[in-house]
């Protein structure tokens, strides 16, 4: 029996050998796993579908090229996920350009480079939008973000569809948004979309949110246009602990159609383009975060700590929003999980990734796997206390090559300047 964890077909532990540690591990395989249960759930029913994978979840420029053999679009919400996009070579019409309070330079730049969609997020936005399209004449096909008043049940940081939200345009005022962009020149309404949370367990709030935007597909219609295409948004909760509900897309997928279908029969609308925006579904599980065990604490009858060496620079999602992660010593797999530990990162502040977790007795050299780390650990780091950026590895099949480069020192310090008055 192996005694070392074994991740998408790797020795854990001897990629913490290779590549040095804290290190981002995440399998293509299972990319593609996740996306193909996608497509195939959404053939089964006989919908017309795209994928929009959600880039602000895990991108660079490795990743898009993954997105674009695997025929799906991308969805940006920024000029940095768009040149990353552009610069991997996708197709500029697979891009679609979101995000709530876009620069004018990044519309006049998504516009220039041909994105497929701009998803408009509010009613400063279609002016905005309007007038950088007729600057440049180009005739630019736009969605709105709608904010349906749907409760998620989810953390109430990442609930992006009620009303009291800066996402979005509220329901109640969709007509009036749709007939604002209709009456622009240069912009094309295709598309309506909405965006109710994430890491959701439950298809139900999707049912609600998608009964709710058909009714705006109707109302537009009866302005005389007829919408292409409707975006219910993603947020597919994935089980970042062993019993937490992992996320059905197949029963979405069967419950969803059943409810366009009958709503679009009663409406006397046609059946849109049902696009999603899964991200932390598709490469959330394709990912995890080798560190080595450092400093163990104990402090008698209250608490033992383990130190690793990274901390929230590299994962601030339990800093900021709780998110709880499972883990495992991966030289120590099948070893019994019999000693209570709380895992420490090294930053300057309480810098807690894991609260209270049974391991096997640990000691400094140890290698700690965090499972479930490819969503938004990679996309959300920093350089807090001047730490390097880990690097990130890819493996597919029995190979493993980077896919991002460690920082270096040097690179910490190449964006400097020091002012004139400074200068010895």
């Amino acid at each position: 029996m192996n005694e070392h964890f074994i991740f998408a077909g790797h020795d854990t532990v001897a990629l913490a050998k290779k590549f040095g540690t804290p290190l981002y591990v995440i399998s293509e395989n299972k990319i593609i796993e996740a996306i193909d249960l996608i497509k195939k759930s959404f053939e089964e029913y006989g919908l017309d579908y795209d994928i929009n994978y959600a880039g602000k979840a895990f991108t660079n420029i490795a990743m898009v090229k993954i997105i674009k053999q695997q025929g799906i679009s991308l969805d940006t919400v920024s000029g940095g996920e768009i040149y990353t996009a552009l610069k991997a070579g996708l197709d500029p019409k697979r891009i679609c350009f979101h995000g709530s309070n876009k620069s004018a330079q990044e519309i006049r730049e998504a516009i220039e480079a041909g994105v497929g969609v701009i998803t408009i997020d509010s009613f400063y936005e279609i002016g905005l939008v309007g007038r950088i399209a007729k600057e440049l004449e180009t005739v630019q096909n736009v969605h709105f973000r709608v904010s349906p008043g749907v409760e998620a049940h989810t953390h109430e940081y990442i609930q992006t569809g009620r009303i009291d939200s800066k996402f979005g345009i509220p329901v109640n005022m969709a007509v009036r948004a749709a007939r604002m962009i209709i009456d622009e020149e240069y912009l094309n309404l295709t598309g309506v979309h909405c965006h109710i949370g994430s890491d959701i367990s439950s298809p139900k709030p999707f049912e609600i949110a998608a009964t709710t935007m058909l009714e705006i597909v109707y109302n537009i219609k009866e302005m005389g246009v007829e919408i292409e295409a409707l975006n219910l948004g993603g947020g597919f909760g994935i089980n970042y602990l062993h019993d937490d509900p992992v996320f059905d897309v197949e029963e979405y997928v069967h419950t969803i159609s059943k409810i366009i279908r009958k709503q679009c029969d009663i409406l006397g609308i046609k059946i849109p383009k049902i696009i999603v925006e899964p991200g932390r579904y598709i490469i959330g599980p394709a990912g995890i975060t080798l560190y080595s065990i450092g400093t163990i604490k104990e402090i008698p009858y209250l608490r033992k700590y383990i130190s690793v060496d990274g901390g929230m620079a590299d994962n601030p999602r339990p800093a900021l929003y709780g998110a709880i992660y499972h883990a495992v010593i991966a030289n120590k797999y099948n070893k019994e999980a019999n000693e209570l530990y709380t895992v420490s990162g090294k930053c300057c502040e309480t810098d807690m990734l894991i609260k209270d977790i049974l391991l096997p007795q640990a000691a400094p050299g140890d290698i700690l796997a965090v499972l479930n780390t490819g969503a938004y650990n990679y996309s959300m780091a920093s350089h807090y206390n001047r730490l390097q950026s880990p690097p990130v590895v890819l493996l597919k099949d029995d190979k493993a090559e980077l896919m991002v480069k460690k920082d270096t020192y040097e690179n910490l310090i190449q964006n400097d300047v020091v002012p004139s008055w400074l200068e010895d």
